[in-house]
């Protein structure tokens, strides 16, 4: 964290990248994978991941698999494949609307349901999580995961989908700092500051669903969890409605059992 009198995202973030290269690294190499597979969804946070693995065991090593559905934004498909092209690595797209369509067929509930909306976005998220771990079991990969710090503090992220991956490396960044990173990563800034969204639905945007923008987000969940700040402190801290600052509380909480293995009874047998 940034020394006092610094912003969050005052970080020196050529010694960060130096970092998370030298720890995917050491973790492939220790594992005996032959390299890393990355879900590329033409935003911020797995281009950061993808550029990273590739600094980290070289693009010969690094797979792309771009997953989209058939309401994911054309320019997002597009980033996804300039930034596969950019980095020289090989890529596959994979549309995922005909596995899905498998799953309703069988399963007997229309997609269009309201009903089903979340069921259906959270398949969707861990279709895409059984593509990446085929192709790394076919490889002899490891599953890069995206996740960063805001995302992972309020369980922003689908149990055994987008959650389902062998290494976290940006976990430690918020996003705000991982957009700066991005940025020292020579990214361009359509990608560095695109606004997040997991597009698991129709106009599925982080905005709608998230407590606050992630640059009101951050400071927040900085007090609340790594200064272990009261949320009383922290909504004067960072001059937010303790309401706000209670519901991000309360999420975190909420989104505990994402965050740890499966509970188990053996301290009652």
């Amino acid at each position: 964290m940034p020394p006092q009198g610094l912003t969050l995202t005052d970080l020196d973030y050529k010694s960060v990248e130096k970092g998370l290269v030298a720890f995917i690294s050491d973790y492939v190499e220790r594992a005996g994978a032959e390299g890393v597979v990355v879900g590329l969804s033409g935003g911020v946070d797995s281009s950061v991941v993808a550029t990273l693995c590739v600094k980290a065991v070289s693009r010969e090593r690094v797979l792309g698999l771009i997953m989209p559905a058939g309401f994911t934004p054309v320019e997002d498909v597009e980033d996804a494949r300039w930034l596969a092209s950019w980095l020289q690595i090989r890529h596959k797209t994979i549309p995922i609307d005909p596995i899905v369509s498998a799953y309703a067929s069988q399963l007997g509930v229309d997609i269009e349901s309201p009903d089903a909306r979340i069921a259906y976005a959270n398949l969707r998220a861990r279709i895409r999580m059984s593509i990446l771990y085929f192709h790394a079991n076919l490889l002899n990969y490891l599953v890069a995961g995206t996740g960063d710090k805001s995302e992972i503090l309020i369980g922003y992220f689908t149990k055994y989908g987008d959650g389902g991956v062998d290494f976290l490396p940006v976990a430690g960044l918020y996003k705000t700092q991982l957009r700066q990173l991005a940025k020292s990563l020579g990214l361009p800034d359509r990608i560095a500051f695109k606004p997040s969204s997991p597009q698991l639905y129709p106009g599925h945007r982080a905005v709608d669903e998230i407590p606050a923008d992630y640059d009101v987000l951050d400071p927040i969940l900085h007090h609340l969890f790594d200064e272990g700040r009261p949320v009383a402190e922290t909504a004067s801290l960072t001059g937010q409605p303790i309401d706000l600052v209670n519901a991000v509380y309360q999420r975190h909480l909420r989104s505990s059992h994402k965050r740890s293995m499966p509970p188990t009874p053996s301290q009652h047998i």
